[in-house]
């Protein structure tokens, strides 16, 4: 089955997955304008479908972008188009609908973007490391349409082209990188060209522009970082062939060509984003000690999962990231032994289970399959998809067997490579491939699917190193000082620093967590997820040698992540709110849209 072949998604959240009329390949040509925070330039839709020997509409998603001119065909001259914008929705924008002749092959569609556009985070040189300004996308989940005139569902895929210019004085100092074949230098006339052969959804569409560097790490992969930053990040990605090569040994071979990184500034958002080509990654993970990797090989998994594989609409999310969290932890476990992967799966079962207790066992939104219609679907992804997809493939592991699971796997992605999965296509191709009628009985795939919380009989992950970490919590309970923990803690990872003090009791007086930080030093940390666990423990005590620290966490971090629990933390300190709306204030214009979206609400509201 190809591609073509395939019935268009039914997307709620896309105008462009009713239309019959396609847009295929995408001819983008941008200038990039620091001074006025705009992208201005061109989309060239070249086209596809539609009924034999009439005319058609086009349907595209738009939100906040400012129209300048619809044209049939590619030329600069070609003859107008007749064209509408729908009324405008809160989360989805206006609907584009162009009138198209038959026989036309492209529209063009001249465009600029508005400063506020909430894909684009434009960084003043005072909020980058190398005092230059920086623009980053992020269009997961429907935000390429503020960026972007284009079909923005999951659902629908393009390749493009494109060509970016940079204006202003620095224009010969700034790299543009996109997702797609990338340069490695700066070009001195500002100018650059990019292609992306495969077809890609609107949501892996991305553009960063700044004074970066390149790095080699292997003969197909590669690090971006600003200047500063290069030396630490490329010891910190060392092992990345080892991960490429791990993956393929999995699922066969990566199909994306390059698999580059570029390490973003720290008001980025997530901890990664997947764009094929070049995944986006925050420098929160940089320990130096690789200790938090894992993090790029949930991104590099995302290559077959998501990006190859892709769900059709953001209500089958799960398959997107329940894949590949799963595979993530096997490449962990590939590189690093069993022992390391079972840590990473008991953390994330225990996310898992807090995002079960805030949601509530009986809501609908612990389902794998979504029904996000009618609100932002970023709204909806959290670790659910996640962890419970992972739990779900987990299961399927314990029932068939490793072997099996993976020829299964491994066919999936050759068999529906480049194309787009609905919940409803996958469970009947599991059950058809897969397993047997006493198999698919025990298995109770509607229940993962379609109903609450966890099924009975569930996977619990377990891990011997964490057991060890018990033992040094039962010690610290028992009056053992911290100090005499050394023995213990000596050789630990992140991941073991991260369950002892989650397994802290959350009301430790101020004293405790004195003498804690004078034998761990975790207010000094660098590590972000330590600081994350331990900043609540403190905001809680009343520790103020931690207040220092948590401020300038809060103004340097983006990652919404870490932002969201610790502004929950300090709004439920005494004296929190006015403090959480001081600092907020401060902190906010270092934020992407992303994070402000849920923080305003929280912290404003």
């Amino acid at each position: 089955m190809t591609s073509s072949s395939l019935p268009l998604p039914t997307d709620p959240h896309s105008y462009a997955a009713t239309g019959l009329l396609r847009a295929q390949h995408l001819r983008l040509a941008l200038t990039v304008d620091f001074a006025q925070r705009t992208l201005a330039g061109t989309a060239t839709w070249l086209l596809a479908g539609g009924p034999a020997g009439g005319p058609a509409e086009l349907v595209l998603d738009t939100h906040g972008l400012l129209l300048e001119a619809v044209q049939l065909g590619e030329a600069a001259n070609g003859p107008a188009a007749n064209y509408h914008l729908a009324p405008a929705n809160t989360v989805l924008g206006q609907a584009l609908h162009i009138w198209v002749p038959a026989g036309t092959a492209a529209v063009r569609l001249t465009y600029r973007t508005v400063p506020e556009a909430a894909a684009l985070q434009w960084l003043t040189p005072a909020q980058t490391a190398s005092a230059h300004p920086f623009l980053f996308t992020q269009s997961q989940a429907i935000l390429a349409r503020t960026w972007l005139p284009c079909p923005d569902s999951p659902g629908l895929r393009f390749s493009y082209e494109a060509t970016v210019e940079v204006l202003g004085p620095e224009r010969g100092q700034l790299l543009a990188l996109m997702s797609a074949e990338n340069p490695q230098a700066t070009a001195p006339d500002g100018r650059y060209y990019f292609r992306q052969p495969q077809p890609v959804p609107a949501y892996l569409l991305a553009l960063a522009v700044g004074r970066l560097d390149f790095a080699p790490l292997s003969g197909r992969t590669g690090l971006y970082a600003e200047p500063a930053a290069l030396p630490r990040a490329a010891h910190e990605f060392a092992e990345l062939e080892a991960m490429v090569a791990a993956a393929e040994q999995l699922y066969e071979s990566y199909r994306w060509g390059r698999y580059d990184l570029l390490m973003l500034p720290a008001s980025f958002p997530f901890g990664g984003m997947e764009n094929p080509c070049l995944t986006f990654v925050t420098p929160t993970i940089i320990t130096g000690d690789r200790s938090l990797t894992s993090l790029v090989a949930h991104e590099l998994a995302h290559s077959w999962s998501g990006n190859l594989v892709t769900n059709e609409t953001w209500n089958d999310f799960w398959l997107n990231e329940g894949f590949t969290v799963y595979f993530e932890r096997r490449i962990m476990e590939h590189l690093y032994g069993r022992p390391f992967a079972e840590m990473l799966q008991v953390l994330g079962e225990a996310d898992l289970q807090h995002t079960l207790a805030e949601l509530g066992p009986a809501s609908p939104a612990t389902h794998l399959r979504l029904h996000l219609a009618g609100r932002d679907p970023d709204e909806g992804l959290n670790d659910i998809a996640y962890e419970k997809g992972c739990l779900l493939l987990l299961t399927l592991e314990q029932l068939v067997g490793r072997p099996r699971l993976d020829a299964f796997i491994t066919e999936y992605f050759a068999h529906f490579a480049f194309q787009s999965m609905s919940t409803d296509r996958f469970a009947s191709y599991l059950t058809q491939t897969l397993l047997t009628a006493g198999e698919a009985t025990r298995l109770q795939l509607p229940t993962w699917l379609d109903g609450p919380g966890l099924p009975a009989g569930a996977p619990v992950a377990q891990s011997a190193r964490f057991a060890a970490v018990g033992v040094a919590l039962a010690q610290l309970a028992a009056g053992t000082p911290p100090a005499g923990l050394h023995p213990i803690t000596k050789e630990w990872s992140s991941q073991e620093w991260e369950y002892f003090l989650r397994g802290l009791p959350p009301t430790l007086p101020a004293t405790d967590l004195a003498r804690l930080d004078a034998a761990f030093h975790f207010t000094a940390s660098g590590n972000a997820e330590l600081l994350a666990a331990w900043f609540p423990l403190a905001l809680r005590a009343g520790y103020a040698p931690a207040d220092a620290a948590l401020e300038a966490f809060l103004l340097r971090v983006g990652r919404r992540k870490f932002l969201v629990p610790l502004y929950r933390a300090l709004l439920a300190a005494p004296g929190g709110r006015a403090r959480a709306q001081q600092l907020y204030q401060r902190a906010r214009p270092n934020y992407h849209s992303v994070a402000t979206s849920t923080l305003d609400a929280l912290v404003l509201g």
